[in-house]
């Protein structure tokens, strides 16, 4: 089983459609991102394949990560955006998925004032069809926009939908509830949706945290979601504010349950991601 990285960004400043991408954003992250930067780590990770993730909210944005799939063999998929009130939003669909590593939407709940925006009427008629097409969907929340992404579910409890970044819980402050029973809530509940074990060091003080500060976090979306539903992502370059791409593969390495199988990992590693994304390798 090949390894993938299932969570990482590449962004070309002079697009122009990184609103939050600004000189306050500092210097490791206020710069251009592409292939050839990750691919050293990954290399020397093991990791042969990544997922691609929308960093802007346009349709322009995917249209870019498209182009540089095709010139680059690391990129197994691409997660683009899609704007559910573009009375046109379903021909956009159509045109991103005439593209071989289009593999799927993130709807990004984490940049709304009110996370209960995302069962705005227009938004669950989208997702209602995108589970229906059973096309991949990232959500990007906040644990305290749990309970709003609790309620979409329920609206569209046929949702492919997968948790990034574990649902960003407090770990900088040591809190584990109600983040703990909320995801527990959702994997029992949910069982097509699946969580991602990525942005966790940026997570924690950027300057001053602690391999064990993680572990609680990941063994507990272990427990609740189960081998076959957790996939590995590095968040890359974002992690770079906290530590290096190796830096993320060790805390993760660290952090999980010494009693996993050699499959299981392989399945974390890769496998899960595959079967999630539906990806031809």
């Amino acid at each position: 089983m090949i390894r993938i990285d299932a969570h990482q960004h590449y962004w070309k400043l002079d697009r122009g459609d990184y609103g939050w991408l600004t000189p306050a954003a500092g210097p490791i992250l206020f710069r251009d991102y592409g292939p050839a930067d990750l691919e050293p780590a990954l290399e020397a990770a093991g990791v042969a394949r990544t997922i691609v993730v929308q960093a802007a909210a346009t349709h322009e944005e995917t249209a870019y990560m498209l182009s540089l799939s095709d010139d680059a063999e690391s990129i197994a998929g691409v997660v683009g955006w899609l704007d559910f009130r573009d009375p046109n939003w379903r021909s956009v669909l159509d045109g991103f998925r005439r593209h071989p590593k289009f593999v799927g939407i993130r709807v990004m709940i984490q940049e709304m004032s009110d996370p209960f925006e995302a069962l705005h009427p227009q938004s669950l008629e989208a997702l209602r069809y995108l589970a229906e097409i059973k096309l991949p969907v990232d959500l990007l929340i906040v644990s305290h926009q749990l309970p709003a992404t609790l309620a979409l579910l329920k609206q569209v409890p046929g949702l492919h939908a997968v948790i990034d970044h574990i649902g960003k819980p407090q770990i900088r402050e040591g809190i584990v509830e109600p983040w703990a029973a909320q995801m527990s809530e959702m994997a029992v509940q949910y069982p097509g949706v699946y969580c991602k074990l990525s942005g966790m060091i940026t997570e924690a003080a950027h300057d001053d945290w602690k391999p064990e500060q993680f572990s609680s976090y990941v063994r507990h979306i272990v427990e609740a979601f189960g081998t076959e539903r957790i996939m590995f992502g590095s968040d890359w370059p974002v992690c770079l504010l906290a530590g290096s791409y190796k830096d993320v593969c060790d805390v993760l390495d660290e952090a999980l349950p010494a009693t996993l199988s050699e499959s299981e990992r392989e399945a974390l590693y890769g496998g899960n991601a595959a079967a999630f994304y539906k990806l031809t390798l």
